[in-house]
């Protein structure tokens, strides 16, 4: 049986090849975002198979209508893709008020919403699958980038804590965590010239030297084959929480992960002091 799909910011990039993968099998999608003009040729090509929906996800009543629209359109929701948002750059002195409340009302509380307007149509279904687009900066953290991680951090426990609370209802998540992929020109994006970057203090600038030389220098993964790795994702009876799209960034990832067992186990005498003898005293009084 052919799935029904919801996915967010599908104009462009990862979100544009996702939907086209889910047509081209024979899908269906529910297709959003904040302008809709540049699905006209998925329309065009697939007629009532796609639906094109303007969204911005930061309004919470425009997620729940969409939804509903979805639903009522299609008759029901299968997979979920929060995959709208981009990346607030700039050290963590250089941050405005505003760009740290822009990044998080998108990149956070923007898949809130859609979660929380699908699943009472997903829970009625006993199924569904529910996909979020992380990053492997979700995992690990550079500087220049605090904005950007503080949000994915955030969704990482958020649909953690989520696919605990909804496996009994027969609904699954998955959690994406993408390197780069050549979604601009064939190349991989440069963070450091993506439009959302705050303004410099001097202070910083031998770091921005430094970053530079590096930035977007990740070996760029191909769209289309991360839209076929989704599509293979939705069709499991029992898919992962978590899977890297891309290979760059696993060997470092495997590296921040062996130094913070090895700091935490290099300072267990000191957690034990912090924990102090409390419960031992306790345990003596009974």
């Amino acid at each position: 049986m052919s799935k029904v799909w919801f996915i967010t910011g599908s104009s462009r990039g990862l979100g544009r090849q996702f939907v086209e993968a889910a047509l081209s099998r024979g899908d269906r999608v529910a297709a959003t975002a904040r302008a809709t003009a540049g699905l006209d040729d998925l329309v065009a090509a697939y007629g009532d198979a796609v639906l094109p929906l303007a969204m911005d996800v930061t309004d919470r009543a425009a997620v729940f209508e969409s939804v509903k629209r979805a639903q009522e359109h299609f008759g029901r929701l299968d997979v979920i893709v929060n995959n709208a948002g981009f990346a607030q750059i700039g050290a963590v002195e250089e941050l405005t008020e505003q760009q740290l409340r822009d990044q998080m009302e998108t990149n956070l509380f923007g898949a809130v919403w859609v979660v929380q307007a699908a699943l009472p149509y997903l829970r009625e279904q006993r199924s569904g699958h529910i996909v979020q687009l992380s990053s492997a900066a979700g995992l690990i953290a550079m500087p220049l980038g605090g904005a950007y991680h503080a949000s994915k951090w955030a969704l990482e426990g958020l649909n953690e804590a989520l696919a605990g609370e909804v496996a009994g209802f027969g609904v699954k998540v998955t959690i994406i965590e993408p390197g780069g992929f050549a979604t601009r020109g064939g190349k991989n994006p440069d963070p450091l010239d993506n439009g959302h970057v705050a303004l410099p203090d001097p202070a910083y600038d031998d770091l921005r030297v430094r970053l530079g030389a590096v930035a977007g220098k990740q070996p760029a993964g191909d769209p289309a084959a991360a839209a076929q790795a989704l599509l293979k994702l939705a069709d499991l009876d029992n898919p992962p929480l978590r899977v890297l799209f891309g290979q760059g960034f696993h060997p470092m990832i495997q590296q921040a992960y062996a130094d913070r067992l090895r700091t935490w186990d290099d300072w267990q005498e000191l957690s034990a002091q912090a924990h102090g003898d409390l419960g031992q005293q306790g345990a003596a009084d009974r």
